[in-house]
Parts: C-alpha cells; sequence; structure tokens
C-alpha cells in the first residue's frame, strides 16, 4: 500500500521547487567562470582533511595533501550523486499519475544531480591540468550504484540523507570560514551546498515516506542493509586512502621513513572516514531523523557497528 503525500508535505515539496528556480545556477556561468584552480592555496580546510595531526608535513605538504584529498573530495560526491539521481528518478515514478508538485520536485532534484556529476567531471578535469600526473580514483561510480541500488530503498535513502546532510555540515563550518583555499574550489562547493540544501529536504519527506510503510520486521532488516552501506562505503575509503598516500609520496620531494608512510597512510584514512561516514553520524538532525524511526535495539545494532570507524 502506498503512503499518501499530506497536504502539509505537498506545501514543502512546493517551497523545495520556489528554492530551486530562484537558485538555479549553471557550471560555467556562474562557478567556473574561466577559472583555473589556485594551486597556491589550499583545497580542503583543515577541519576536513586533518592534516596538522601530520606534524612532521611542512606547510607546503600540508598544501598539497589538502588538494589531493579535495581533488578525491569532488570525485567522491561525483560518484555517490550517481546512485542518489537514479533512486530519485525511481522515486519519482509513484507520482506521475497523482502528487504534480511532488514529481516536479523530485525532477528537479534528479536534473540537479545529473548536472552536479558534470560539475565533478568538470573539476576533476581542472585539477588534472595543475597536478602532476600519477593520481588515481578507483571507485567505479556504476560498479558503485548496481551496489548500493540493490538495497532497500530504505536503506538507500537513510544513506543518502546521511551524505546530503554531511554536505550542508561540510560547507557551513568548515569550507565557508577558510579564507585560505583556492578560490574556485571554495565556490564549487557554495554553489554545490545551495542545492543540497533542498535536497535533503526531499531526502528526509521520502525518508519518512518510506519508513510509514514498513513493519517492525522490515525496517529491523533495512537497518541491517544500511549498516552494510556503511561498511561498503569504509571499504571504499580504505582502498582510495592508500592510493592518495602513494600518489602524495610520489609527488612529493622528499622521502618519507616507514613510519611517516604509515602516519599518512592512518591520517588519510582518518580524515576519509570523518569526512564520510563521522560528520554525518554525528550531526544531531540525522541522528534524529534515525533514532524516531528505529527500535533501540536497532540503534544499539548501529553503535556496536560503528564503533571502529568512530575511534
Amino acid at each position: 500500500m502506498k503512503a499518501a503525500v499530506h497536504e502539509t508535505d505537498t506545501h514543502r515539496y512546493a517551497r523545495c521547487i520556489e528554492v530551486s528556480k530562484r537558485i538555479r545556477w549553471d557550471i560555467e556561468r556562474d562557478v567556473v567562470r574561466g577559472r583555473k584552480f589556485d594551486f597556491s592555496r589550499k583545497f580542503l580546510p583543515d577541519g576536513l582533511s586533518l592534516v596538522g595531526a601530520l606534524e612532521f608535513l611542512d606547510a607546503e605538504e600540508r598544501r598539497l595533501l589538502s588538494q589531493v584529498q579535495g581533488r578525491t573530495y569532488a570525485n567522491v560526491f561525483g560518484l555517490v550523486e550517481r546512485f542518489i539521481g537514479a533512486k530519485v528518478l525511481e522515486l519519482s515514478r509513484e507520482y506521475w499519475l497523482g502528487d504534480q508538485t511532488a514529481l516536479e520536485a523530485l525532477v528537479r532534484f534528479t536534473d540537479e544531480e545529473l548536472k552536479h556529476q558534470e560539475l565533478f567531471r568538470v573539476i576533476e578535469a581542472l585539477a588534472a591540468e595543475g597536478m602532476p600526473a600519477g593520481y588515481r580514483f578507483l571507485p567505479q561510480p556504476n560498479d558503485v550504484a548496481s551496489v548500493v541500488l540493490a538495497k532497500s530503498t530504505w536503506a538507500v535513502l537513510a544513506l543518502t540523507c546521511h551524505i546530503e546532510l554531511f554536505t550542508q555540515v561540510h560547507y557551513r563550518e568548515s569550507i565557508e570560514a577558510d579564507d585560505n583555499l583556492s578560490e574556485l574550489y571554495k565556490d564549487v562547493f557554495f554553489f554545490h551546498w545551495k542545492e543540497e540544501s533542498q535536497h535533503a529536504i526531499l531526502d528526509e519527506l521520502e525518508w519518512r515516506r518510506e519508513d510509514g510503510r514498513l513493519s517492525a520486521g522490515a525496517r529491523a532488516c533495512a537497518v541491517t542493509e544500511l549498516i552494510e552501506l556503511v561498511a561498503a562505503v569504509d571499504g571504499i575509503l580504505q582502498v582510495q586512502a592508500p592510493a592518495d598516500v602513494d600518489y602524495f609520496v610520489n609527488v612529493c620531494r622528499r622521502p618519507f621513513t616507514a613510519d611517516e608512510k604509515a602516519r599518512l597512510n592512518d591520517g588519510v584514512l582518518r580524515a576519509y572516514r570523518w569526512q564520510y561516514i563521522v560528520s554525518g553520524v554525528k550531526d544531531p538532525r540525522f541522528s534524529a531523523m534515525l533514532g524516531s524511526m528505529i527500535a533501540p535495539a536497532d540503534a544499539t545494532r548501529i553503535g556496536a557497528a560503528l564503533a571502529p570507524i568512530m575511534q
């Protein structure tokens, strides 16, 4: 049985449409504007890259590591938006002959996610122009999307909401306030944030709508799938982090000791876990939403699964 869309929900979908129209931006006209990256500046702020913990790196090396991480950061968003866009397009089917306001909101959401994928392809090309050869982004977007989309709608929406909420946190709490970042890189995530703010609202609406359909048993199974998805994300990070460290070490102008290399591997993995898992889990809005849907036993299971990552 399909969950009804209440009048109050329709108003929220309509509000997302109004904001989407008002803030609409173009990649070249509004974001890139013919510019290149300023490689004399950082890409990611220290609060995301966590390079400050690697005291054996000098200022130039910390800047380079922030740029390597920033390049991966953009590529990760391009990757996740592949499955997010596909899932939202799938959800829109339920409104084809129903609430046309909700349909328009989700179609706009999908269109914006396709634009974001194009934006991050442009950003990768600009990064490649100014950085030494050898960088590799290992996860394949279609392969990852196939794994994610095989899970239940509840689990996919939970992961999606988590991602789009931490996007907000990263921009507001770290990127926006740092004046030492490449201006173009900072603008990319300013414009990205503007549209993702609406996407997070739609994620919540659809997630709660899906949750209203589930029995307690089905929800417990969906929680298991969410745990599996988070583990899959962590698996991606455990592959990409050492690849990024290898690239960083290869392009630096000095050798690193075995201990320094080990600390780099640990530090970059810790930064990636912070960026893509921990910062979202700790977001009060996400934790409140998740906590309002699941049973205490399921909350305990999630906590146990996250414990090694949160440490």
